[in-house]
């Protein structure tokens, strides 16, 4: 893909084949507030304003930082307690450890060092007393065919650390001993919080359930990890924070998960929140690549979902800097949970029932996240829908209004980009909130949907482009553009165009203000960037060849 100012400028190339030709800065104005509140019953939500900093969007959560500042604490080595595995068997040499069988177990705070195989074994971890309990792993490669690898059964905080040029592997048991609901449940598995850090590798297998799981919260903060799992990859309960390292997963289930739904803490303090902070991680999943329950927050990563369901999932998602490259069978970006109320009363949970956007017959019921809609036709190549558009508040103007299902209010739910190059790919919603939707900054590129079920871009409040670039294209249907308050922007709807056509935008002047590659077929075009002044005409062309003029402004 690639944007262009009608005037020569240094371009850039962004993931694939977007270029920018050094097109709207990014601004990092608060996005529209929408006014309308849902309820259900007893409760009711207002739209508020929403985060447009990683600070302000992690301003009321469970601080991270105290943990992932263990990453970076150093020790004497000559206090370190040794375990040296020796495949049937172990031998400890300090404190703090016992020895029985193939079983190592850790009561006391303290550094240990674990080197060698144990063919068919554990370590536990139960400390009781206040105190860190530093787990270095240095050439450790543990299997289990009776639980984890390594569980963490009780610890005032736990550090994993990988040895400078070691390569570790945890596997665990494909069938569990024990079952209860507290029991150990992952191949790297803590009840308390752990932070996971280092220059080394480790491998992890789940065969079970999930890769690497803490019951409170965890932090990646260095390593070079690969984790397959059966079912989630990487969970942290509380929060799942990566602030560097390289993190590749590979889960049948969600990739990354951060899974509390308590919504706060005793402290009142938000928890189940996901933040990508630095370092670079890839995912292929069965269901989400990323999934927050609260806040999930992208700054500064170089995150790549190559295969999922739905691509990024959480409440409130922000994305303000870094490279994003999502691509998905639903939706590529979700921002939704909790309940909504439609204008006849009834409840729905967003959890199980969260695309916005999945027919056009007001009496047709939302599909479960992850599944194909029904009963929506795309309409023929060339024409709008039958019927009126879906009106979400202020939202999106011209032929496109705001998302969602027809009647359903828009939700304390929002997706915000400030920064960053973003690129999706989706089979579903491109971009989808239950809430509200902005771009102020960055350079976003969406594949959206061939069926006319969907919408390449998908919001039940108001969809607002103040900065940066937004460039959409997909299916006809549901067609939703930019409304009050963005800058200058064109959409077109025409005959289907074909994968492999470059599509172009260009001016009065002849001058491409914006050309890409399309890798589906696609039948709409929304281009919106400062480079495009309201009023004026724009030509959209296919290879060369026009297909239809529209005015700046105006849906066409």
């Amino acid at each position: 893909m690639k944007l262009r100012r009608p005037r020569p400028f240094l371009t850039a190339t962004i993931s694939g084949a977007l270029v920018l030709g050094a097109l709207a800065g990014c601004s990092t104005a608060a996005a529209e507030t929408t006014s309308s509140t849902s309820s259900t019953g007893t409760t009711t939500t207002t739209i508020s304003d929403v985060a447009t900093t990683t600070d302000d969007a992690l301003a009321d959560n469970e601080d991270y930082t105290d943990l992932a500042a263990l990453a970076d604490e150093t020790w004497d080595t000559s206090d370190e307690t040794t375990v040296s595995l020796d495949g049937d068997g172990a031998t400890v040499s300090g404190d703090g450890a016992t020895a029985d069988g193939s079983t190592v177990t850790i009561s006391a705070p303290g550094t240990y060092r674990i080197s060698g195989t144990l063919d068919d074994g554990q370590v536990v971890v139960s400390s009781e007393a206040d105190g860190l309990v530093r787990l270095v792993l240095d050439g450790a490669d543990i299997t289990s065919s009776t639980g984890s690898a390594i569980a963490v059964t009780q610890a005032d905080d736990v550090s994993v650390v990988l040895a400078d040029g070691s390569s570790n592997s945890l596997t665990d048991a494909a069938t569990y001993e024990d079952t209860s609901e507290d029991a150990p449940n992952a191949a790297l598995f803590s009840a308390d919080s752990m932070v996971i850090s280092g220059t080394g590798s480790l491998d992890v297998t789940g065969n079970a359930n999930d890769g690497i799981a803490s019951k409170d919260g965890l932090v990646i903060a260095g390593g070079d990890i690969t984790v397959t799992a059966v079912d989630d990859g990487v969970r942290g309960k509380d929060f799942l924070v990566v602030t560097g390292g390289t993190l590749d997963v590979d889960a049948e289930d969600d990739g990354l998960k951060a899974d509390n739904e308590d919504s706060t803490n005793d402290d009142g303090e938000t928890v189940g929140y996901a933040a990508l902070l630095g370092g670079t991680v890839t995912v292929a999943s069965g269901d989400d690549g990323v999934h927050a329950e609260s806040d999930l927050v992208i700054d500064g990563a170089t995150v790549t979902v190559s295969e999922s369901v739905e691509g990024l999932e959480g409440a409130h998602i922000l994305v303000a800097s870094g490279t994003v490259d999502v691509t998905s069978s639903d939706d590529g970006f979700n921002a939704a949970g909790g309940t909504s109320t439609t204008t006849d009363g009834a409840a729905t949970t967003d959890d199980t029932a969260t695309d916005t956007g999945t027919a056009q017959d007001s009496a047709a019921q939302p599909p479960a996240d992850g599944e194909a809609p029904t009963g929506g036709e795309p309409p023929t190549s060339g024409t709008m829908p039958d019927g009126q558009p879906p009106q979400g508040g202020d939202g999106g103007g011209g032929a496109g209004g705001g998302g969602g299902m027809p009647g359903e209010a828009a939700g304390d739910f929002s997706l915000v980009i400030t920064g960053g190059d973003v690129t999706v790919d989706a089979g579903g919603d491109g971009l989808d909130s239950n809430g509200t939707l902005t771009v102020s900054g960055g350079d976003v590129t969406v594949f959206g949907p061939t069926d006319g079920g969907n919408g390449t871009l998908d919001s039940a409040g108001a969809l607002t482009v103040d900065g940066g670039t937004l460039l959409a294209v997909g299916t006809s249907s549901m067609l939703q553009t930019p409304g009050d308050g963005s800058e200058g922007w064109v959409a077109a709807t025409f005959d289907t165009l074909v994968a492999g056509t470059e599509l172009t935008v260009v001016d009065s002047n002849g001058n491409v203000v914006a050309e890409v590659t399309l890798t589906k077929d696609t039948q709409s075009v929304v281009l919106a960037s400062a480079d495009l002044t309201t009023g004026d005409t724009y030509t959209v062309q296919a290879d060369g060849a026009e297909v239809t003029s529209v005015t700046a402004g105006e849906a066409g």
